[in-house]
């Protein structure tokens, strides 16, 4: 058994890790706070948008162009500020409208711990899978690689919405998740968050069965946690997810909303940004919502876990999930949860309408009625938080996910540490085999 009480020096790599959604940042975040709390030192590498992270965990910045920030996306520096080849790379890969982050951020990372490998005992790298990481792989690093779900899915649900040239611009887009399957294959272990993400990874990525682990993810309860000090606003539905992201089901949530407002006063609070005349923005306006759906951003785990607190429903509509942290989040705050049967949600929400109510992915009509359903019965309601909040409290937290993670960084050790060389033993002398005298 490997030794998992020695600390160790942590090298974790995310190649951007957004601090309050996409689920990067966050899983950044609470792995390596608790990492730090068990002893070991931990050091994050990252590229923008950069994590927020608590006190004790080391911030090493590994900047890139930021072609895709906020503020303004798609927009290069001029050529004499760049500063090599990659971000030539990074920029000529933006132009022909493909994503070169993964790529570019593993090749950046491998240059700055490939002369700093001294200062470390094992990395571990969240979703890159750039070819970088073969090359950290060669130069002798232990490492531990973990995948969420496998991009390939993303793509195949965008390609479905997509019409005319978009589907061109969309394969091109995804061009990275080829380079990610021929890495994945090369790596182990792999730590995934479920056995439905364990499945997909095999199918899609062919990656070996033996060389995945499932590590359920956590949520942070000393924040997401139930408030009797806020009150429930009556109506209230609360979904967190990228709202223009087909794979997310937004669309299938606001077809929902515009039917039970015909019903019943009902109001949607989407903790995201849509594009301003984007497709979610101008469903909102198709189907007379103006007035009845608010989109939040920026907001902190504080605000966020409030607004959950404050829903009278959770809805988490999306087409797959290889975890789902929102539906964990708003299950911790004792909110009523109705979700997708997609992916991995009935694994973490649970089968039995117990914990959650499970719908149909796309299916506005089921959704809503699962919706109005909760909300016409507060007993149920009441019933369904304080089990979800129960399951949540026995399977997910993140200590034990750092405890799981740091046994895989010791095995990883263990495995790429040289063996000692034993001189062979001699045979035992017999009538036929005699020692041999120098």
């Amino acid at each position: 058994m490997p030794n998992t009480d020695r600390p160790l020096r942590v090298a974790l790599l995310s190649y951007r890790s957004k601090p309050h959604c996409g689920g990067q940042g966050v899983y950044i975040r609470h792995l390596s706070r608790e990492l730090a709390a068990l002893g070991h030192r931990v050091s994050v590498f990252s590229g923008q948008p950069y994590p927020d992270l608590d006190e004790g965990v080391i911030l090493e910045k590994v900047p890139s162009l930021d072609l895709y920030n906020d503020a303004n996306p798609f927009v290069a520096p001029p050529m004499r500020e760049w500063r090599d080849w990659i971000d030539a790379l990074e920029v000529g890969t933006m132009w022909t409208a493909g994503f070169p982050e993964p790529l570019t951020f593993s090749l950046r990372a491998l240059r700055e711990l490939y002369r700093r490998r001294a200062e470390f005992d094992v990395l571990h790298d969240n979703q890159t899978l750039g070819y970088g990481q073969l090359g950290l792989q060669a130069a002798g690093f232990p490492m531990v690689t973990t995948i969420h779900h496998p991009i390939t899915v993303d793509r195949r649900i965008e390609l479905e919405e997509a019409t005319g040239w978009q589907r061109l611009s969309k394969r091109r887009w995804y061009g990275f998740v080829g380079m990610q399957g021929r890495v994945a294959r090369r790596l182990r272990p792999i730590l995934v968050p479920s056995r439905s993400s364990a499945d997909d990874i095999v199918r899609e990525f062919g990656v070996q069965r033996s060389a995945i682990d499932v590590v359920p993810l956590g949520v942070d309860t000393r924040t997401f946690h139930p408030r009797p000090d806020v009150e429930r606003v009556p109506g209230r539905l609360v979904c967190v997810a990228s709202a223009d992201s087909p794979l997310k089901g937004v669309a299938t949530l606001l077809h929902a909303t515009a039917k039970l407002a015909t019903e019943r006063d009902v109001s949607l609070t989407v903790v995201s940004r849509p594009r301003a005349g984007g497709p979610t923005d101008l469903l909102v306006d198709e189907l007379s919502l103006r007035d009845r759906v608010t989109f939040v951003s920026g907001i902190d785990d504080g605000e966020l876990a409030r607004l959950l607190a404050s829903a009278e429903v959770a809805v988490v509509p999306s087409f797959y999930e290889g975890f789902s942290l929102p539906a964990v989040e708003a299950m911790a705050c004792a909110t009523p949860l109705v979700a997708s049967r997609a992916g991995a949600i009935p694994e973490v929400v649970g089968t039995g309408g117990d914990t959650g109510r499970l719908i149909t992915p796309g299916d506005p009509e089921e959704l809503a009625a699962a919706v109005g359903a909760l909300l016409d019965d507060p007993a149920e309601r009441a019933r369904m938080g304080a089990a979800a909040l129960e399951r949540v409290q026995a399977r997910f937290t993140w200590r034990a996910v750092a405890d799981a993670t740091a046994r895989r960084y010791a095995e990883s050790i263990a495995a790429s540490s040289p063996r000692p060389h034993r001189r062979p033993r001699p045979a035992p002398a017999t009538r036929t085999t005699r020692r041999s005298h120098h």
